[in-house]
C-alpha cells in the first residue's frame, strides 16, 4: 500500500468513527472527493484486516471494535488505566462531578480515563474520543501553561483558532486572550474555562508530573467538569483543592508504575545474561 493510499485509508477511519450508523459507499466517497473505485478498494482492505465492516442489509460500511481493541491493549500494556481510576473515583465521588484525566502525546492530548461524580440532576457527559482543543479547554490550558511561552504559542498556532461546532461564548478566538488566560492560571494555580469548549459548562484542571519534582516533566492533567448552574465561582478553591490532591496522588503511583517497569526489565535483562552466560558456558 502506498503512502498516499495509507493516508486515505486513515480518513476513512476517522470518517466513520463519527458514523455509529455507518455510511453508504457513494457518501464515503463524496465526504474523501475519491472516486467510487478507489475508496472500495481501501474498504475492502480495511474489510480484509477487520477494522471495517458491511451491513448486508442497509449497504451501509461502519468501523468495527478493532480499533477499541488495540487501544485498550496498548493502554493496558502501558498499565495507565489501573494507575489513575482509582483515583479519579475518588475525585468524582468527593466533587460529584464528573473527572477526567488526559497524557501528554505529542503536541497535544488525549483522554484515557473518566469517571462520573454525579448521582443526581444534571450529569455531564462528553465525548471521551473528541479532540482536546487546547486553547478551548481548562485541561489543555492547564498543560499548556507549564510549557515556555513560545513552545506553547507554537503548538495552538500549529492548530490554529478556527471556530468549531459547539463551542461556547467564551471561547478563546486570539493569541492576547490567551496568554492572558495562561497568565490566570500560574497565579491561580488550577486552569479554568467557563463556557468556553462548550455551552453550559466550566471545567477546572491541573496537571501533573512523571514524578514529584519540580524539574520532572508533566505528564498529564486531571480535570473536574460540569453544568455551569451546579459549578459556580464559590466551588472554584474546593474543587481545585481536590484537584491538586488526587494530582499529587496520581504522580506518586505513576513514579511507582515507573520504578516497578524498570526492575522488570533490568530483571529480564539479566535473567537474559544469565542464561547467554549458561549457554556460553555449555557450548
Amino acid at each position: 500500500m502506498t503512502v498516499a493510499a495509507v493516508d486515505r485509508a486513515l480518513n476513512i477511519i476517522e470518517v466513520l468513527a463519527g458514523e455509529p450508523d455507518g455510511l453508504e459507499l457513494s457518501m464515503m466517497a463524496e465526504r474523501l472527493s475519491l472516486p467510487l473505485s478507489a475508496t472500495h478498494r481501501l474498504l475492502a482492505t480495511l474489510m480484509d484486516h477487520h477494522f471495517v465492516q458491511r451491513d448486508a442489509n442497509t449497504s451501509t460500511f461502519s468501523l468495527t471494535l478493532r480499533m477499541a481493541q488495540l487501544a485498550f491493549r496498548n493502554m493496558d500494556c502501558r498499565q495507565l488505566p489501573d494507575v489513575v481510576q482509582n483515583a479519579l473515583n475518588r475525585l468524582a465521588m468527593t466533587t460529584g462531578e464528573y473527572c477526567r484525566l488526559a497524557v501528554v502525546e505529542a503536541d497535544t492530548l488525549v483522554w484515557i480515563a473518566r469517571a462520573q461524580g454525579a448521582t443526581a440532576g444534571l450529569r455531564y457527559e462528553p465525548d471521551m474520543g473528541a479532540d482536546v482543543v487546547l486553547h478551548t479547554t481548562a485541561t489543555g490550558k492547564a498543560w499548556l501553561a507549564t510549557l515556555p511561552e513560545h513552545e506553547a504559542m507554537r503548538i495552538v498556532f500549529a492548530a490554529g483558532f478556527s471556530e468549531r461546532p459547539g463551542f461556547g461564548p467564551n471561547a478563546i478566538r486570539d493569541i492576547d486572550t490567551l496568554r492572558m488566560h495562561l497568565d490566570h492560571v500560574h497565579k491561580r494555580g488550577f486552569a479554568l474555562a467557563v463556557e468556553e469548549g462548550e455551552v453550559g459548562t466550566v471545567a477546572l484542571a491541573v496537571p501533573f508530573r512523571s514524578r514529584p519534582d519540580a524539574a520532572a516533566p508533566v505528564v498529564g492533567t486531571l480535570s473536574v467538569a460540569g453544568p455551569i448552574a451546579r459549578i459556580q465561582p464559590d466551588r472554584y478553591a474546593d474543587i481545585a483543592a481536590h484537584l491538586k490532591e488526587a494530582a499529587d496522588h496520581v504522580c506518586e503511583v505513576w513514579t511507582l508504575r515507573n520504578r516497578q517497569s524498570n526492575r522488570m526489565v533490568t530483571v529480564g535483562a539479566g535473567h537474559d545474561a544469565t542464561q547467554s552466560n549458561r549457554h556460553g558456558a555449555v557450548g
